[in-house]
């Protein structure tokens, strides 16, 4: 089961068909919608602000989302894929956007629709990127537009691999195979 904890009167709260990894962290002001997953490590901290997260999300491996105390909150539309080991703090990622292994993005940067945010970038404070784009680097930087459909199709179909890969663990778990 994984760690779920209140804090400040806040309880997570999860729509319906999310996986949750037996080590995921999930405390506090965070909401997620239907569909989602939160992998092995992550740790989804709603302690100090809120966290809203829309449908078909997954956050991988090692992610850490977090916020600033009454200045940022976290917002993740909806198909969006959090890589593994990214950390994000207060920042807006919109629908269909993937933010790549390794990333960090910071405060009030918003990561436009279809965006794709390259492994290993960092996305400072502030930073807008435009929809459908590719960010990358140290501190990102634009790199090229892509085809909004090309860079959906690629976006939705990360992000409906890893609600087949959540459903094989449902499946073990309704069989009785977890040890």
């Amino acid at each position: 089961m994984a760690i779920i904890r209140s804090v400040r009167g806040f309880t997570p709260k999860f729509g319906k068909d999310t996986f949750l990894a037996e080590n995921a962290a999930i405390i506090g002001d965070v909401i997620t919608g239907d569909g989602c997953s939160i992998w092995y490590g992550a740790v989804l901290r709603g302690d100090v602000n809120s966290i809203r997260i829309g449908n078909s999300v997954n956050i991988q491996d090692g992610s850490v989302l977090h916020t600033l105390y009454e200045k940022s909150v976290l917002e993740i539309g909806d198909d969006v894929s959090i890589g593994h080991n990214v950390t994000i703090h207060g920042a807006k990622i919109c629908n269909g956007a993937l933010v790549g292994m390794g990333s960090v993005v910071l405060d009030h940067a918003v990561i436009g629709e279809g965006a794709i945010i390259a492994a290993g970038s960092v996305v400072l404070s502030r930073t807008i990127v435009e929809p459908g784009c590719i960010y990358a680097g140290v501190p990102a930087k634009f790199v090229k537009k892509v085809d909004p459909e090309q860079s959906k199709e690629i976006n939705q179909r990360i992000a409906n691999n890893y609600h087949m890969y959540a459903s094989w663990y449902k499946e073990e778990e309704a069989a009785g195979k977890t040890e």
